[in-house]
C-alpha cells in the first residue's frame, strides 16, 4: 500500500463487499469503487442502491478531503436502533471523482462486520480513517498515534 498513489485512485471493483450490523446484511454490492491512497489501506465505496432501504440516515458533521471535497456523514438505524456515524460520502465529490457519488463508505470499526470475497476485515487504526485491512493488504498503516503527520 506504499505503493497506492497520490491523489488517489478510485476504481469500480467487482469484489464482493458485505456490511453487517445490528445482526443483519445492511449493505451487499459487487460493484464497490476501491480507493486506495498512500499510506491508507483501501476503503470500499457501496452503491447506495445496495444498501437496505431505510437504513442510511444523514448525521450532523461534515469534513474536508484535499483530493474528494467535502464529506457528509450517516447514521445506521437498524431494527429501531441508531448507530451513529457509520459512514460517509462524497455527495458533491470533486473532479476525477465523480463515480462515488451516490456511493457510501463504511468505517469497519462501527459495523459488526465487514468483508472482502467473505474475508472479514480488520479496520484501520484510530477514528477518522475507514480502511479495510484485509491479508493481501501489508502496512505500516496510517491512523495509530504519532502516524498523523506521514
Amino acid at each position: 500500500m506504499w505503493d497506492y498513489p497520490r491523489p488517489p485512485s478510485a476504481e469500480v471493483t467487482p469484489r464482493r463487499v458485505v456490511v453487517e450490523l445490528g445482526g443483519r446484511v445492511v449493505a451487499r454490492t459487487g460493484r464497490a469503487v476501491r480507493v486506495c491512497e498512500t499510506s491508507h489501506p483501501p476503503v470500499y465505496y457501496v452503491p447506495r442502491e445496495d444498501v437496505a432501504p431505510g437504513v442510511l440516515e444523514r448525521a450532523a458533521g461534515s469534513s474536508w478531503c484535499e483530493w474528494k471535497g467535502r464529506a457528509t456523514y450517516w447514521d445506521a438505524v437498524v431494527d429501531g436502533r441508531r448507530y451513529p456515524a457509520v459512514g460517509w460520502s462524497y455527495e458533491d465529490p470533486a473532479p476525477g471523482y465523480e463515480h462515488l457519488r451516490g456511493a457510501v463508505a463504511f468505517y469497519p470499526s462501527r459495523v459488526d462486520r465487514a468483508l472482502v470475497d467473505g474475508e472479514q476485515v480488520r479496520a484501520q487504526a484510530g477514528d477518522f480513517y475507514g480502511g479495510w485491512i484485509t491479508a493481501d493488504v501489508v502496512g505500516p498503516f496510517k491512523g495509530k498515534p504519532g502516524t498523523l503527520g506521514w
